[in-house]
């Protein structure tokens, strides 16, 4: 399966950061998060990192443009459902992460990757779910 689309839960630090990277290396994003104050706060944070890329003369304002055109927020996780790849980065709290896991199982189309991003939880135990 040839990865198009990506799918980011969580759009804090780490989310944010992530789907900035992947729009970066030409992918489509699906961000998600559970408010939109939230996803805001991540676009805000997305865009204020690629302007001071242009301003170093690392990108253009259009290629800054032509990534941030690839991050689609929303508030809906069955808007995943078109996701090759989802990556999960929510907040460090097992039961929250299992409970994403868990949707995203019934959400994701056939195949699809699911990963996750912790830095301070047990893979395992994030496994057994």
């Amino acid at each position: 399966m040839a990865i198009k689309t990506v799918g980011v839960i969580g759009a804090g630090t780490m989310g944010s950061g992530i789907a900035n990277l992947i729009a970066s290396s030409g992918f489509q994003v699906i961000l998600h998060d559970v408010e939109t104050r939230f996803l805001d706060n991540g676009l805000s944070r997305i865009e204020k990192f690629m302007q001071k890329s242009v301003e170093k003369g690392k990108i253009t304002e259009s290629e800054k443009a032509e990534v941030l055109e690839r991050i689609r927020p929303t508030t809906n996780l069955e808007d995943l459902k078109e996701a090759d790849l989802a990556i999960e980065a929510v907040i460090e709290n097992l039961d929250v992460k299992k409970e994403v896991f868990s949707k995203l199982d019934d959400i994701l189309p056939e195949g699809a990757i699911i990963a996750t991003n912790t830095s301070s939880m047990s893979i395992t135990e994030l496994a057994e779910t």
